[in-house]
């Protein structure tokens, strides 16, 4: 529309009237601990959950995250709100991947801690779901076959992003390692994000699985950005992310400089705020990152470059490419100009449910994807449509730049079954859109 009028001779200028938001931290209390999100040398991870505030979806939704672990338990109370999976536990051959460790769970936490409940600590990409994979058992040891299982299984089950804060000792070689290669690059022909730890043992040799060229090798750094002193380097190293020193407070924040997030204490089980360090404490930091990435609609096999390309540089040599930075990864790509016309890729239909004095509340969810003439997503398309069925109410919202706008339907009183139809019935841009009006729906059975 500016392009428009400032073709007019009449005026002056035309330019967009761009929204803009505040930049917040989360209500988190313990989120002042975290200086690996925002710190000088954190991952700069605020300004990338703002670009997702304009969708009004959460950072990473729709990705899944394979974390192969010592599992995940699902009951930490900082998980509470975290989309997990049921996932396989390849230790004890069942589907509870529970953790006995304390590892996985607080892995997991970085990638995808309860963000903004009022408690606790923050996660990367708190939208995105998790496949817990348990390959590791209560002490926090595996064997090859039980990871070769959990990295077919992720890679077979729709992860997008696998993550392995785990590794071989350095002295394993990749012809000892086979049946993992093959694995890994089966992962990598899906194209399937994989990111490693690159190892604890302080040496310039990166062990495997993260030594895999399909593997973004992680490395870890302290609070002042230089390299943690356990951390592995070399030339299979690929990115830095805060990995932890507990023997230095440079933070000045009274405890030593690791990784805090939810979890328990395996002797006793009961669940408080644990900070960590290691190379398995910065994996998880990338990835995290790595779902941002493709919840924002850049193709996985992009995500490598994103991540590499825009790392903080301003460090010594050992560092790959640099410290990961969430915001510059994000920003990376450039949408690129929507060509032809505009039409409606897809509309998915899902529900939520809560209960209120015994009656079953149900609540519908649209998400339309609308694309140009080359499949692109098109990002401040207007999209208009009506509710049908269970509920007749209108709804109308704006494309963000995943092409994706997700609008809710009224709130229905639900005694047995009720359907939700979403039909589009326009679609509104600076290019025409085809006219093609497509629905979905979904029927909910109390």
């Amino acid at each position: 529309m500016a392009e428009i009028y400032s073709k007019n001779p009449n005026v002056e200028y035309a330019v967009p009237n761009y929204l803009m938001y505040a930049t917040t931290a989360p209500n988190d209390p313990y989120y002042k601990y975290q200086w690996n999100f925002n710190s000088p040398y954190g991952i700069n991870v605020e300004p990338a959950w703002d670009v997702f505030k304009e969708t009004g979806l959460s950072p990473g939704n729709g990705v899944v995250v394979a974390v192969i672990d010592t599992g995940v338990k699902k009951t930490a109370p900082d998980l509470a709100n975290t989309k997990i999976l049921s996932g396989y536990d390849f230790v004890n051959r069942d589907t509870n991947p529970d953790d006995d460790n304390g590892h996985g769970t607080h892995v997991t936490g970085t990638i995808a801690q309860s963000t903004g409940n009022g408690i606790g600590v923050a996660g990367v990409a708190y939208g995105c779901t998790i496949m817990p994979v348990k390959v590791l058992n209560a002490k926090g040891s595996g064997t090859l076959s039980q990871l070769v299982d959990g990295v077919s299984y992720a890679s077979n089950n729709g992860a997008d992003v696998i993550s392995m804060s785990l590794g071989f000792p350095p002295s394993v070689t990749a012809e000892s390692l086979i049946p993992l290669g093959n694995a890994i690059n089966s992962a990598d022909s899906k194209n399937i994000v994989i990111v490693a730890a690159a190892g604890n043992d302080g040496i310039s040799t990166v062990g495997y699985p993260a030594a895999y060229e399909e593997c973004i090798a992680v490395g870890a750094t302290r609070y002042d950005g230089t390299r943690a002193y356990y951390s592995n380097y070399g030339d299979a190293l690929d990115i830095m992310a805060p990995g932890g020193d507990l023997n230095v407070d440079q933070s000045g924040d009274g405890y030593g400089d690791g990784i805090l997030q939810n979890t328990f204490n395996p002797s006793t089980g009961l669940f408080s705020y644990y900070f960590y360090q290691g190379t398995s404490m910065a994996t998880p930091h990338v990835s995290g990152v790595a779902a941002l990435l493709i919840a924002d609609g850049v193709k996985p096999e992009n995500v490598r470059t994103a991540i590499e390309s825009t790392a903080n540089m301003d460090t010594t040599a050992g560092y790959g490419c640099g410290i990961v930075d969430a915001y510059k990864a994000l920003t990376y790509y450039t949408i690129p100009e929507p060509t032809g016309q505009v039409s409606i890729k897809d509309v998915t239909v899902t529900c939520t449910q809560r209960t209120v004095r015994k009656n079953t509340l149900v609540t519908a969810q649209a998400t339309v994807t609308i694309v140009d003439a080359d499949g692109d997503p098109v990002q401040g398309a207007t999209v208009s449509g009506q509710w049908s069925d269970a509920t007749t109410d209108s709804d109308i919202g704006l494309t963000g730049s995943s092409g994706q706008v997700t609008l809710s339907s009224n709130e229905v009183k639900v005694t047995s079954t009720a359907t939700f139809t979403f039909t589009v019935n326009d679609v509104s841009y600076t290019i025409p859109w085809d006219g093609v009006s497509k629905s979905g729906t979904i029927t909910y059975k109390k």
